[in-house]
């Protein structure tokens, strides 16, 4: 995950029957009253120039992260809109993330006009996806034509490619009809295997299984399929080929174990994932004789059915555009912050996959730990030293259930 938020302090390790102060209620309300006194109301405060713009952009990214809006907020949202060219890219890019998760349809001309002028890739892909959220004929219409030109310029952009893919399909439901490929046993085969399903609708947790390396998936004593719910959202929403957008689709290189040192993510072991691009080849596909990035190689690892399965093929696109740093881990974050959505308790990121964690506010101990579940399976079923399959399924229509697995699997 590229941790963005300018939040991350160190934690001392801890598992269950150790303490985490952060956790605690009192530490939990001192945080978030410090992100909002000094990250947003403190920065916004300030005059918006080249000197303050960087902390205008952690105004915004804090605002992202705890979904928080009042009337102050929204007029300096609306000032910074009308200087969104005036600054850096790394500017535009915050408030557009902004701009994407809490005022859906509200700069819709504003944008527009920044759209036609923009030549950055990533940028216009944004200001894109910011307008795509009105459906208007109108404005699919603007983006292509515009969309072309860059295009023309820069014809193997993976931004571009992607934006452009998602255009052509965007009316469609795209996802996997049948996932029986992927559950037999000569697919890919001594690897332990995460198959990590989700809905299109981010919003919707998704749910996460474990194959060992013989091919057999873990299951709990009652002879049920193990899983724990997971959840592919990050803070602003944006599709997986835009940096901190939600998590892609496709195949990671689960890469070991880890415990982070991050106040968001928490003291839990959390699984190391690459993604094409992310370091070599070589290491990626377990071939020592493959020095060079690219789709063919990647189509290798995927079931002869899904080769030609364009949304699956998502992780090469976002490494190629430059994610970096997306990990299964656990959460530290009070799930109070998204109180009210369709994912609580579950806690959103800047694009990793996240189990749910629940910490005791009087005493900072570790209550309950998906994270700890899924990670005791993967040592059961062989080790952190496999893949992790991301992929949409159209049977997921709400928040999944124990009884929903053997439908999903047939």
């Amino acid at each position: 995950m590229r941790v963005f938020f300018f939040l991350l302090f160190s934690v001392a390790a801890c598992c269950f029957g150790q303490q985490n102060k952060n956790t605690l209620t009192a530490n939990r309300d001192k945080l978030y009253k410090n992100i909002v006194s000094n990250t947003i109301n403190k920065n916004l405060d300030e005059t918006l120039s080249s000197y303050t713009q960087n902390n205008w952009q952690a105004a915004f990214y804090a605002i992202t992260l705890l979904h928080y809006k009042n009337v102050f907020i929204d007029g300096k949202i609306s000032f910074a809109v009308k200087k969104i060219s005036f600054y850096e890219n790394s500017f535009a890019q915050a408030l557009l993330d902004v701009l994407y998760a809490s005022y859906k349809g509200k700069y819709l001309p504003e944008i527009r006009f920044f759209l036609q002028k923009q030549h950055d890739p990533k940028l216009f892909a944004m200001a894109a996806n910011y307008l795509l959220l009105s459906k208007n004929r109108a404005d699919t219409v603007l983006i292509k034509k515009n969309l072309l030109k860059l295009i023309f310029a820069d014809a193997d952009n993976a931004i571009l490619k992607q934006l452009a893919y998602s255009l052509v399909h965007k009316n469609k439901v795209l996802t996997i009809t049948s996932l029986l490929p992927f559950f037999k046993k000569d697919y890919l085969p001594g690897n332990t295997l995460l198959f990590s399903f989700q809905n299109k609708n981010r919003d919707l947790p998704g749910f996460v299984i474990v194959r060992d390396t013989a091919g057999n998936f873990i299951k709990n004593n009652d002879s049920s399929i193990f899983f724990v719910p997971q959840l592919a959202r990050s803070v602003s929403g944006m599709p997986a080929y835009i940096s901190n957008g939600n998590t892609a689709q496709g195949i990671f290189r689960m890469d070991g174990f880890d415990t982070s040192k991050s106040l968001f993510i928490g003291p839990t072991t959390n699984i190391q994932l690459t993604m094409p691009f992310e370091g070599t080849a070589a290491h990626f596909f377990k071939d020592s004789l493959i020095s060079t990035w690219d789709s063919v190689t990647y189509r290798k690892l995927l079931p002869a059915s899904l080769k030609d399965y364009y949304p699956i093929y998502g992780t090469f696109f976002a490494g190629k555009a430059g994610r970096t740093e997306i990990i299964a881990h656990g959460t530290t974050v009070d799930p109070d912050w998204y109180k009210g959505t369709t994912y609580y308790p579950l806690t959103p990121t800047a694009g990793c996959l996240c189990t749910k964690e629940i910490w005791s506010g009087s005493t900072g101990m570790l209550i309950e730990s998906d994270q700890q579940k899924l990670i005791d399976a993967v040592k059961k079923a062989g080790g952190p030293f496999g893949y992790l399959i991301v992929t949409e399924v159209e049977k997921i229509s709400k928040p999944i259930k124990p009884a929903d697995i053997e439908t999903i699997m047939r």
